[in-house]
């Protein structure tokens, strides 16, 4: 599990407000504008840009859509090679870490999708811990999971679900949700998802 310490996360989320601010002037956005196309409010992402909000990948991924980039650089700065237009290919050893420093401490994203310019979805490897994320999820999209290790337990709209090995659901992401892995093992999923507006869920 990599963790980080405060210093390293404050580097890390000095600089994804820094790239969102200079991609947001670069495409002429005002943060009202950048509200309106993400469904966030603007105080939440001036609080971004000026590091008083940790952002989940979740919302750097709606916002990267938006200024025309991907999560992957607002975090890390690595910019894709936009010359693959038709075809994107992430091997076994390219993918990607995403580092989610801020809410999902138990959870590891591994972005497969991220080479692609322009794309209507998103796919991860995400690897579970024990532990529920501190705030559950709504989208205005679906998504797709496909467990290929270990047990996921899952929280939907009230409800909650267990899957195992090889069992698959998709769902409507508009209700609130959020998963973990029960069991003497973490668990690994591949997570497929388009995306609209998002909130994010502060859990009382």
């Amino acid at each position: 599990m990599v963790e980080y310490s405060e210093e390293e996360r404050t580097r890390i989320c000095f600089a994804i407000g820094q790239r969102i601010r200079e991609c947001r002037k670069e495409k002429g956005l005002t943060l009202k504008i950048l509200a309106e196309e993400t469904g966030f409010s603007k105080s939440y992402l001036s609080h971004i840009e000026n590091l008083k909000r940790e952002p989940s990948i979740g919302t750097l991924t709606k916002i990267a859509r938006i200024l025309g980039t991907d999560a992957l650089y607002l975090i890390s700065g690595v910019q894709t090679d936009s010359r693959q237009s038709g075809i994107a290919i992430s091997r076994a050893d390219e993918h990607k870490l995403m580092p989610d420093t801020f809410r999902e401490k138990s959870h590891i994203y591994k972005s497969l999708a991220y080479e692609k310019k322009d794309r209507l979805m998103d796919a991860y490897i995400v690897e579970q811990g024990f532990d529920f994320p501190k705030n559950t999820r709504s989208w205005q999209g679906e998504t797709f999971v496909y467990v290929l290790e270990g047990t996921n337990e899952f929280f939907y709209d009230g409800r909650t679900y267990t899957f195992h090995k090889g069992d698959a659901y998709y769902f409507d992401s508009s209700k609130q949700y959020k998963g973990r892995a029960v069991g003497p093992e973490p668990c690994k999923i591949l997570v497929v998802f388009t995306s609209g507006k998002m909130q994010q869920v502060i859990q009382s």
